[in-house]
């Protein structure tokens, strides 16, 4: 490895350079925060301050903490706008510690619980691995690709899915709701996971049936089972690099693409443009990052998805190039106001 060795020799110890120095500090102890949520997570912080701000001390009597440890966290988590601390020691919710809470609508517990789990957190240790390299670092981490190990470890699997249905959940409406769906016609929503973004579209839209198409053990907690959608769906197992079902109107990609390489990726479309009805679309919901240096979650998302798997964060042009391999044509990118967006593609 080479090290530069820059002709420059900048003044770091200047006054108006001790502001980058904190900074860069407090980047370099990134890893805490996701600890610190974790924490709140697991403990059920947020839900026990549903009911009005308590103190440190009467949360960790609530659960079995020891209250000057908590209190330093909660300090901490308060500093990034997760929860806030008044004038009186105690703790109130804040808009985002809102999403902590389990069981209530577009809650996001079970993700944050994913994202900080030792899946992530090991596999971005080995993240100089994978750029040495330009292979993900999970197998080296882990033993296994990742999709294998997750068929292997039933805990595992679990918490994937149950952490991408909260992850996704409130994308699913606003998906549902943003994209103009016909009024007729078979939905297809490949990889699908429980179903979650298909159960709302088909609420949405009366006149439309859906095929939720993805492994036998996502589908087996699928959550399409309420009255009003009964006889118009069916589940049906598969590898979506094979086959999709035929005759989709529209086939919904969300949080798949990410998922892999181009390569793999353009089989998964290629699959999609054969089984596409006449005058059909495809849709990719993912993150699209900006180009620009605006923070974005899809390129937090975008260095996860490098050392777990082989896939990646697509801008419009590398969705192009793909969509063009694959015998599609991009129509239009749709934003939600989510980190995700709509992507349509047609027949080329």
């Amino acid at each position: 490895m080479n090290t530069p060795n820059p002709t420059d020799k900048p003044d770091l110890t200047d006054a108006t350079a001790h502001a980058g120095a904190a900074h860069l500090i407090e980047q370099s102890l990134g890893h805490l925060y996701s600890a610190a949520l974790r924490t709140a997570a697991l403990h059920h912080l947020a839900d026990h301050l549903a009911g009005g701000p308590r103190t440190a001390a009467e949360l960790a009597r609530l659960t079995g903490t020891e209250a000057a440890f908590l209190r330093r966290c909660l300090r901490y988590l308060a500093s990034r706008e997760i929860f806030r601390e008044d004038g009186n020691g105690a703790f109130h919710l804040t808009p985002a510690a809102q999403f902590l809470r389990a069981g209530v609508p577009g809650s996001l517990r079970d993700a944050v619980l994913m994202f900080t789990d030792e899946i992530f957190v090991r596999s971005s240790s080995a993240l100089d691995h994978t750029v040495r390299t330009g292979t993900p670092g999970f197998p080296t981490v882990f033993g296994a690709p990742f999709f294998a190990y997750l068929q292997g470890d039933a805990a595992a699997r679990e918490l994937f899915d149950t952490g991408m249905a909260a992850f996704s959940e409130p994308l699913d409406d606003l998906v549902a709701g943003a994209y103009p769906f016909p009024d007729r016609g078979t939905v297809v929503d490949v990889g699908g996971g429980r179903g979650g973004l298909l159960r709302r579209v088909l609420l949405r839209h009366p006149g439309l049936s859906g095929v939720l198409l993805d492994q036998a053990p996502a589908l087996a907690d699928h959550v399409l089972g309420e009255s009003a959608l009964a006889g118009r769906w069916r589940a049906e197992p598969g590898d979506f690099f094979a086959s999709v079902p035929d005759g989709g109107d529209v086939y919904v990609l969300k949080h798949v693409l990410h998922d892999w390489d181009d390569e793999a990726a353009v089989r998964i479309l290629s699959a999609c443009r054969r089984g596409l009805a006449p005058g059909g679309t495809v849709l990719v919901v993912d993150s699209v990052p900006a180009p620009d240096n605006a923070p974005h979650p899809g390129k937090a998302l975008d260095v996860a998805m490098m050392t777990i798997v082989t896939g990646k964060e697509r801008g419009p042009k590398d969705l192009d190039v793909l969509f063009a391999r694959a015998g599609l044509r991009r129509t239009r990118i749709l934003p939600t106001p989510t980190f995700a967006s709509i992507v349509e593609a047609v027949a080329a």
